[in-house]
């Protein structure tokens, strides 16, 4: 397998330890649990997302558990603006604060909520089962343009996590970029849903809901790789990722670092352990393989 050096990390004008990060909506609930996974080997971390208004999220049952993935359907739960207390102890760490909006004006209010105390954000344009966000924004172009430009005007890096719930990402990418988007993350859940025979009904409470996990895995690879041939900004690739070998074809596809979700659900010490298969200090200069599957 193909080692990498170890070393900082800048990507997206966010300055990281590695290039490993912690995915949002996984414990990224409080600033203890963003705490714990830095130590735990994650080179930054994700918030969970954080919307203008306290939301209870939808009703359960709210994760299906797969051989080869987690379907969720939790409805962007948060307690909105009093999160940005929960992580003034994380001043200075790599953490990139998820933010959510119904349009550039609530994007932009949330944003203000964490200038100063995070080092970027991550617009959730991409969350399949939240009704008048996530997805139902981050389909459309000029409004995925439009909400990206209300937080990038800020000044702080600013990371657009796409959906693959649709015909033409790079589409959607493209819009990013024109916004004044720092990096792409892609991607967010694949909409999927199953149903309990015995009770002849959907398991979940919302019906519908996000497939994660290493299923999504060669989705990813292919958006990534298109995005990497559209876009001009960096790429965070997510969706799937649980080995060291995983991170080297996701650069390969183009990605500059990556996201890890799911995996967590299995291993709270996957960072540590993908690390140690992933890092020699004898080698190749990452840059030598980000997107040498190009061409």
């Amino acid at each position: 397998m193909v080692l990498i050096r170890p070393g900082p990390v800048t990507t997206g004008g966010v300055a990281l330890d590695n290039h490993l990060l912690l995915a949002a909506g996984i414990l990224g609930t409080t600033g203890s649990s963003l705490t714990r996974m830095l130590s735990l080997g994650a080179g930054g971390v994700v918030t969970k997302s954080i919307g203008p208004h306290p939301k209870d999220g939808h009703a359960g049952p709210c994760l299906v558990v797969l051989e080869d993935g987690l379907i969720n359907a939790m409805g962007l739960p948060n307690p909105s603006k009093e999160f940005a207390d929960e992580i003034t102890s994380l001043a200075k760490k790599p953490v990139i604060a998820s933010i959510f909006g119904g349009d550039p004006a609530e994007f932009a209010l949330v944003a203000s909520w964490f200038k100063g105390r995070v080092a970027g954000f991550e617009l959730n344009l991409s969350c399949p089962h939240a009704e008048g966000y996530g997805a139902a924004i981050g389909t459309d172009p000029a409004l995925v343009k439009a909400c990206t430009r209300a937080v990038s005007v800020t000044g702080v890096p600013t990371w657009v996590k796409l959906t693959p719930n649709v015909t033409d990402i790079t589409v959607i990418g493209k819009a990013a970029e024109a916004g004044g988007a720092s990096a792409i993350v892609a991607i967010n859940t694949i909409k999927a849903m199953r149903i309990s025979t015995g009770m002849r009904r959907p398991v979940l409470g919302n019906r519908y809901g996000g497939l994660s996990g290493s299923a999504i895995f060669p989705i990813a690879i292919r958006c990534v790789y298109e995005l990497y041939e559209s876009c001009n900004i960096p790429i965070i690739g997510c969706g799937g990722i649980t080995t060291a070998d995983n991170v080297i074809e996701m650069m390969m596809a183009g990605a500059s670092a990556v996201e890890i979700g799911s995996a967590v659900y299995n291993d709270v010490k996957v960072f540590e352990t993908i690390k140690a298969d992933l890092y020699r200090k004898d080698g190749l200069p990452p840059n030598e393989i980000i997107g040498c599957a190009h061409g």
